[in-house]
């Protein structure tokens, strides 16, 4: 399988493959195996991602042998329902996502190193991982843990956290995680619904240079957890612990849950049965419990990362993120293609923007993965990666969370280095995974994802319901993914997962996005379709504003709204805060507009532009559209989002000032 520069049309790509990276990609490899298990040829990537959806079920019997499952029996059916929601996938198998997480790698070789804000490095062997999962697993059993139950972690991003996990998932046991920046509230509204028997818990986390004790709030949470039989401290910070305490059930030290040594053994599970509950971010109600399974996630996540992201036993990976992100799984996944992990605990900007740069030169990373935000905060720093660390390693960058700006992509290429592949990937939670992305072998055009993902049936609809190209529509997926959700926590009849994805085309995936796919064959995903920017009539993307503004050195953080008042008005207005030495004056107004303007067109230009001191996000990160346009549509405030669920309640909270819109039209409400 080649590159594709000979037969691509359009705009020229911003990087194109190395052929000798080509020919070691690890994609080539499965190309190849392809063609000797089928006879098919493949002239480019996209050649095999056709292959892949035309022929779905074959595409992951070749995935599930190329990467030598192991299971009980071989599979005789792959597929066995086909329609969505329902598809049931290798039914009759039975395995364990932590037996292939931990069959890697001799017992010296380094499997995790975790790097603590403070500079703090520690190095966990595979030999020391197997046997912390062996005793802490032991020790669950001891607990009277079983396949089923729920164990649940407040935890930041440490071994310990990967440790804690392994062991549940080991025993069959389903796990859930969240991050300490949650209140005890905030992680009750989602462990409460699992009804857990353990909690892993630990005393406390450190960010931005300070530490926060959460002893209180681990001593709250065991009280809104009434179904606790046990709880672990994790001592994070060295603070002192109670464990005498009569909340929790029994108690004990981590130290005391990893004393034992026991053998490392593995429930077998059925392919579906769940491996962990993510929650969606809680901004519209309750959090929803989104259940993956064993096999999903296995087949699914191995795909990905050594297909897509190509990074495997000499290939360290290390994204940032924290346990309330998706990709917190993403790389405990690493361990499953044999590849070293690096976990980074604290503030990715702490004691400056250059720091996860520096953690990737230290740790000699081939994969880093950032959000697109992260890389606009390293441009306007004016830093120069490539040229002031030892990045020599560094083959791809990887970005999610948001769409990314074309600005970054020719940041990446003239301040990290033209060699390196700066791959844009679109997927969410809800499939724990990608559904657009890169590969070793795909060019990149700058503002663009390289193409679909394999075995990802990936289109862009119009209102009509009908695959449009060069056109944007509805991000759907017309068939199903083995980690496409078994269902949703307290959902019984289903109703809550048809609703959530299947109500607008029935048995078609629509995720919520919108999306345009390209004459050459890539992704360009512009925003949630939820929060549409409609401005006489056109649909608009929030991600075109956003590409102009972000530019702007004056501007440090946006949001636009789109709010239909009644009375056929509607309000575009764009939030900006400006950067300490910016004043929003005539001529920073004319460059906004001018900007948005040029990059987008006349028609994106908003009505006002108001500034605010901080704009509030997801605990992810990501722009609160959708609650800050209910709040000028007059909804109140408890209604749009659940405290817990923002960064920044109080930033959140000022929208309600400009309820019912501008006092006239052109002009923006008092402050």
């Amino acid at each position: 399988m080649g590159t594709e520069d000979d037969t691509v049309v359009g705009p020229v790509p911003i990087w194109n493959p190395d052929p000798k990276v080509v020919a070691d990609a690890a994609v080539t490899r499965f190309g190849r195996y392809v063609t000797e298990c089928t006879g098919t040829t493949f002239d480019s990537y996209l050649d095999l991602w056709a292959w892949s959806v035309d022929h779905l079920e074959q595409f992951w019997a070749t995935i599930w042998d190329y990467f030598e499952i192991l299971a009980d029996g071989h599979p005789t059916t792959v597929l066995a329902e086909s329609s969505m929601p329902g598809a049931r996938w290798f039914l009759g198998t039975r395995l364990n996502y932590a037996e292939h997480a931990l069959r890697y790698g001799a017992d010296d070789t380094v499997a995790v190193t975790a790097v603590a804000e403070d500079g703090t490095t520690t190095r966990t062997t595979r030999g020391q991982l197997r046997a912390q999962v062996a005793a802490v697993s032991g020790w669950l059993r001891e607990a009277g843990v079983h396949p089923g139950d729920r164990v649940v972690g407040y935890l930041p991003n440490t071994t310990e956290t990967l440790v804690a996990f392994l062991a549940a998932a080991s025993i069959g046991a389903v796990w859930s995680a969240c991050a300490q920046d949650y209140s005890a509230h905030g992680a009750a509204a989602r462990f409460a619904q699992l009804e857990p028997v353990v909690l892993f818990a630990a005393d406390g986390y450190s960010w931005n240079g300070r530490s926060y004790d959460r002893r209180s709030e681990v001593t709250a949470l065991q009280q809104a957890l009434p179904t606790l039989r046990a709880t672990v401290h994790v001592p994070n910070l060295g603070l002192p612990i109670d464990i005498e305490a009569d909340s929790g059930g029994t108690h004990a030290t981590w130290e005391q849950a990893t004393a034992r040594s026991a053998e490392l053994r593995f429930e077998q599970v059925a392919f579906d049965a769940p491996l962990w509950v993510l929650f969606s971010s809680g901004t519209t109600g309750l959090p929803k419990g989104i259940v993956h399974g064993h096999g999903g996630v296995l087949l699914e996540h191995l795909k990905m990362l050594a297909l897509h992201l190509d990074v495997g036993p000499s290939k360290p990976l290390f994204w940032y993120t924290t346990t309330n992100w998706m990709m917190w799984n993403i790389v405990a996944s690493g361990l499953l293609v044999g590849a070293p992990i690096v976990l980074y605990d604290g503030s990715p900007s702490y004691p400056d923007t250059a720091r996860l740069w520096q953690v990737a030169a230290a740790e000699q990373v081939a994969m880093l993965g950032v959000s697109p935000g992260y890389l606009l905060a390293s441009a306007k720093a004016g830093l120069q990666p490539g040229r002031e660390l030892d990045l020599r390693a560094l083959r791809t960058i990887g970005a999610t969370g948001a769409p990314l700006s074309a600005a970054s992509y020719q940041w990446v290429h003239d301040a990290v280095g033209p060699s390196i592949q700066l791959a844009s990937t679109s997927g969410g939670t809800d499939v724990v995974g990608g559904f657009a992305g890169s590969a070793p072998t795909t060019p990149v055009w700058a503002g663009e994802i390289s193409a679909p993902n394999l075995g990802v049936a990936l289109e862009a609809w119009n209102e009509a319901g009908q695959p449009v190209v060069g056109e944007v529509g509805e991000l759907v997926v017309t068939k199903p993914m083995p980690s496409m959700p078994l269902y949703f926590w307290n959902d019984p009849d289903g109703e809550r997962y048809r609703d959530a994805y299947f109500a607008t085309y029935p048995g078609v995936w629509r995720h919520g996005d919108w999306m345009q796919v390209t004459e050459h064959g890539s992704v360009i995903v512009s925003g949630r379709s939820d929060s549409t920017l409609n401005r006489h009539g056109v649909r608009l993307g929030s991600a075109d504003i956003y590409d102009a503004v972000d530019k702007l050195p004056q501007i440090t953080d946006s949001l636009v709204v789109g709010a239909e008042l009644g009375g056929g008005r509607y309000w575009l207005v764009l939030f900006v805060v400006l950067a300490d030495d910016s004043t929003l004056d005539g001529e920073l107004t004319s460059e906004i507009e001018q900007a948005i303007a040029t990059s987008a067109s006349p028609r994106h230009v908003p009505d006002d532009i108001i500034t605010l001191d901080t704009l509030p996000h997801t605990r992810t990160g990501k722009r609160l559209e959708v609650p800050a346009k209910r709040l000028i549509q007059g909804h109140a405030l408890a209604t749009v989002a659940s405290r817990d669920a923002v960064d920044n309640f109080d930033a959140l909270a000022q929208f309600t000032k400009y309820a019912g819109g501008p006092a006239r039209p052109g002009s923006a409400p008092p402050a």
